[in-house]
């Protein structure tokens, strides 16, 4: 059962040490919505999880749950037994299920070899009523439900028995994330749920959220999964060493948030510049007429400025928004003119053992064009980078570069950085002509300031890294930009700091991504790459999403037409029934009618057919057609109400023997 509830955080604070990490914050979630939890890195978004999940205690303030609410939390670092198989951890919340269904058959057994027993009568009872129960929990389709998320998350069938221990530390958190799922809490909170899904994987989750009965707050940099899931958005902005984090509540989702915040801050700078000029003129008048004839009047006006001041009546200080990445891609020199072929790429084929990624693969990309490359984990994205940069030789085709052009890459991991170098040392290895004093100018437009920028590289995190590198890729002036998953490590802010330097840049791009926001902010065309079938979209994401539907819109209205079809066909030559006077179908269950023998192997085949149906729930080219997945529950619940109408009838028989 569903239960309503509300998590009330009110008047906290949080500190560590000297860092006031939140401060007098308060806020409500409740269970029948959807929450965007957003800010830059280390504002406190995940110090809220921890409060609410009790493993921190606020310093100040209270959380507090609705009785009988059950929160589930999924960290970015989950912790997982490591004894028993990923389908054994990912299905423990199915073990009460699992010892009933085991109940169930140690009552059939029974019941087997009591047959002629006065027991008998008893033992069915019991049978019965644990088999409601079974039922009445979802006990028929939790195999269903356990394939159909580990196959979401992409997991192949061949790995339901590998043991946790044997996981990367990826495919962990896509198993704490598949076990979540499956324990139905009333409210879930999701740190970064997307981390290492792909882009099928992430559609999947999206899907299965926007469907879920209970509630969620989810962090996350997915800004595409956030606008299609979230009601309401809450803003973390960070305060300082002295002054912790405060939040800030908006309806609707990320990009309703956006807007919203942009139309508060310039009302705000409004507010700001006309209570500046009513100081200002208040001032004037009484430096004026302080001594002279009027100097009651000035007086009275000082004294009525300074309570109005002291009473905050006035907004003293120029609204700031947060500090954003400068990021800015300089002016293409040799700038091709448009439509001339800068990078192309004719009849491209890789294969690694028996895996074949790709063959006859073709790309042509022009002066100015924006081509993004996105498809599930292992399609190849990254190799075909690579053959066209001259790194990975193809097995068959060919790659030409355009001459005169030049190429800057960023791989996804931090390659070309010295982790004994310091930040200013890694900006005049692209610019021996800068002075460090150039260079420490240069690194405070990308967030590194005061003795920052003297850090040494092995000591800075992914997202600094990240910053340095594109740092170095832009002192280089590129004609031709070659981005390997761009956003990874960066937070929101910095992302679409990226985006908006890219907009500007006049040259080429062609970048991997499994960003659908920023794909549809920076490319004009998508390469969609899956084992087998490459294929090449116009338009951005959501241009590629709508393609995709209408086709299988237009492939699932043939398909009804022709079941419709089937199914007049059958009607015409079926014989009419006869009816009671009430309208009613008069006819006995075929069912009653078959030998014993008979019913036993009608129900032993619906047992295999169900069976077989639950092993399909796993495979790749059902879990990502919703379309399949529901033409399969269809079949899946007829042959279980054969099989529950088979049972009763063995059972009518069994008692009467």
């Amino acid at each position: 059962m569903l239960i309503m509830g509300t998590i009330r955080i009110q008047h906290v604070t949080v500190q560590f040490g000297p860092q006031v990490v939140l401060e007098d914050v308060s806020f409500d979630l409740h269970s029948g919505e959807t929450v965007a939890l957003v800010g830059a890195n280390g504002v406190g978004k995940t110090t809220l999880f921890r409060l609410i999940d009790g493993h921190l205690t606020p310093d100040a303030g209270t959380v507090t749950l609705s009785k009988g609410l059950e929160v589930g939390y999924l960290s970015q670092e989950p912790d997982l037994a490591e004894d028993g198989t990923l389908r054994e951890v990912v299905g423990e919340g199915f073990a009460a299920l699992v010892a009933v269904e085991q109940k169930l058959q140690s009552l059939s057994e029974q019941m087997a070899t009591e047959h002629d027993s006065p027991r008998l009568s008893a033992l069915m009872d019991q049978y019965d009523r644990v088999r409601a129960r079974f039922e009445a929990a979802g006990g028929y389709r939790f195999e269903q439900r356990l394939n159909e998320v580990l196959g979401g998350l992409g997991f192949l069938p061949a790995d339901y028995d590998l043991p946790i221990w044997a996981l990367s530390g990826g495919q962990r958190c896509r198993a704490a994330l598949g076990k979540l799922l499956l324990q139905e809490r009333q409210f879930l909170l999701l740190d970064e749920p997307t981390n290492h899904l792909d882009i099928d994987a992430v559609r999947w989750l999206e899907k299965f959220l926007a469907g879920y009965h209970g509630g969620a707050a989810i962090i996350s940099h997915d800004r595409y999964l956030l606008d299609r899931l979230a009601d309401r958005t809450i803003e973390v902005v960070g305060g300082g060493v002295t002054r912790g984090g405060q939040v800030s509540a908006y309806s609707g989702n990320y990009t309703s948030f956006l807007r919203t915040r942009e139309t508060h801050r310039l009302t705000q700078e409004r507010q700001y510049e006309r209570d500046r000029e009513a100081i200002q003129r208040e001032q004037a008048f009484i430096a004026k007429h302080l001594a002279g004839q009027r100097t009651k009047e000035a007086q009275g006006r000082r004294k009525r400025l300074e309570r109005r001041l002291k009473a905050g009546e006035f907004t003293l200080e120029r609204p700031s928004g947060a500090r954003t990445l400068g990021m800015r891609f300089g002016e293409v020199d040799r700038k091709p003119r448009q439509g001339t072929d800068v990078l192309r790429v004719e009849g491209s084929r890789k294969q690694y053992g028996d895996k074949l990624l790709f063959s006859e693969l073709d790309l042509n990309v022009q002066a100015g064009e924006r081509i993004g490359i996105t498809g599930p984990n292992g399609t190849g994205k990254t190799t075909l980078l690579r053959i066209i940069l001259g790194q990975v030789p193809a097995d068959a085709g060919q790659v030409y570069v355009g001459p005169a052009v030049r190429i800057g890459y960023f791989a996804q991991e931090p390659d070309g950085l010295d982790p004994e170098r310091t930040i200013v040392e890694e900006i005049c290895e692209v610019r021996p002509d800068f002075l460090e004093r150039d260079a420490r100018d240069y690194a405070a437009r990308f967030l590194f300031t005061g003795e920052d920028p003297f850090k040494r590289v092995g000591q800075l995190s992914g997202g600094e890294q990240s910053r340095v590198r594109f740092m170095k890729l832009i002192l280089s002036v590129p004609d031709v930009l070659v981005l390997d998953e761009p956003t990874n490590h960066l937070d929101i802010p910095s992302r679409e700091a990226l985006e908006d330097a890219l907009d500007a840049f006049p040259g080429t791009v062609v970048t991997v991504s499994h960003d659908r926001y920023f794909l549809d902010r920076v490319v004009d065309k998508l390469l969609v790459m899956r084992l087998g079938d490459d294929r090449l979209y116009q338009g951005n994401y959501s241009a590629y999403i709508e393609q995709v539907e209408q086709a299988r819109a237009a492939e699932e209205a043939a398909r009804q037409a022709a079941r419709d079809a089937e199914a007049t066909g059958r009607r015409g030559n079926r014989p009419a029934r006869r009816r009671t006077a009430a309208g009613q179908v008069q006819a006995t269950s075929p069912l009653r009618k078959l030998k014993l023998d008979e019913l036993e192997a009608y129900i032993t085949e619906r047992e295999e057919k169900i069976a077989l149906l639950e092993q399909r729930f796993g495979e790749a080219e059902v879990y990502k057609d919703p379309e399949k997945i529901m033409a399969l529950r269809a079949d899946f619940d007829t042959l279980s109400e054969e099989l529950a109408a088979a049972e009763a009838v063995w059972l009518e028989r069994a008692e009467r023997a």
